[in-house]
């Protein structure tokens, strides 16, 4: 089912999660954040369904990396609860992935050093760890060298390590924070494709924020349509496109129909 809504029909606070979705893994209840002056986030309530991937996007400034930061306990919640699968987020395995990959990396490890520090943290054997990145390194089919260090890498070849330091450790949960904006055109689709792929074969939530509507699309299971701040859903439809999806997808009526909706609820929201 997918929501569709003219101006007159926007409700102040709307369904905090989609209608005909599975149960919530994340649950976040009466979130409120404040920066200096500016409230960006006030009594906002969200549902996250369990194993679908949601894309967040907005205007320019509406808070959409504020909200997976605040989610993700990055930065921390002026008030409100979030809870995953009624566990908290200490219980709970997250895998992040920064637009900035200058600073999300160590630059004295090596690419394969950086990857396989994300399981040591986590008390995995050194042994084991290695196996682990080793395992993913194939199954993604990356063809990049792991033995140079961050400042030999290419920004690409440096985001592309970021991704496989979140995907090791095998989470829950896997937070995207616009992760192809530093990719070159080929590498962002083999990047689309392989984390289709992986979402297709683990069944993990993701929630990813994109400043590219097509890619917000494209990837989601539901669209998170935000406002201007303070922050409220504008509307949360489903993408009911079948997977996996591809270059044919782009010009599926249903594909096509569904971005021209969410871009007629983005339009509005930019002229508000």
């Amino acid at each position: 089912m997918t929501v569709s809504l003219d101006a007159a029909d926007v409700p102040l606070h709307w369904s905090p999660g989609p209608i005909d979705g599975p149960e919530p893994h994340i649950t976040v209840r009466g979130l409120y954040k404040q920066f200096n002056d500016t409230v960006i986030y006030e009594n906002f309530d969200l549902d996250i369904p369990r194993g679908k991937f949601v894309s967040v996007f907005g205007p320019n400034g509406c808070g959409k990396s504020t909200l997976i930061n605040l989610i993700s306990g990055l930065i921390p919640l002026d008030s409100g609860d979030v809870r995953f699968g009624g566990k908290t987020l200490q219980d709970t395995r997250i895998g992040y992935v920064f637009q900035n990959y200058r600073e999300a990396l160590f630059p004295w490890m090596s690419a394969f050093e950086n990857i396989v520090y994300a399981l040591l943290l986590r008390k995995v054997s050194r042994p084991e760890a290695e196996e682990r990145v080793h395992k993913l390194v194939t199954h993604l089919g990356v063809r990049i060298d792991l033995t140079l260090f961050p400042y030999m890498m290419s920004g690409g070849q440096q985001q592309l390590v970021s991704i496989m330091r979140a995907l090791v450790i095998e989470p829950e949960v896997l937070f995207l924070d616009e992760p192809f904006s530093a990719l070159d055109y080929e590498m962002t689709l083999f990047m689309r494709e392989q984390l289709q792929r992986i979402f297709e074969e683990t069944g993990m939530t993701m929630m990813l924020v994109s400043h590219d509507l097509e890619e917000a699309v494209y990837l989601a299971d539901y669209v998170l349509l935000l406002t201007r701040r303070p922050g409220r859903i504008a509307a949360y439809p489903r993408i009911d496109v079948p997977r996996p999806r591809n270059d044919a997808t782009l010009a599926n009526a249903e594909f096509v129909r569904q971005k021209a909706e969410a871009l007629e609820i983005f339009q509005r929201e930019v002229r508000r």
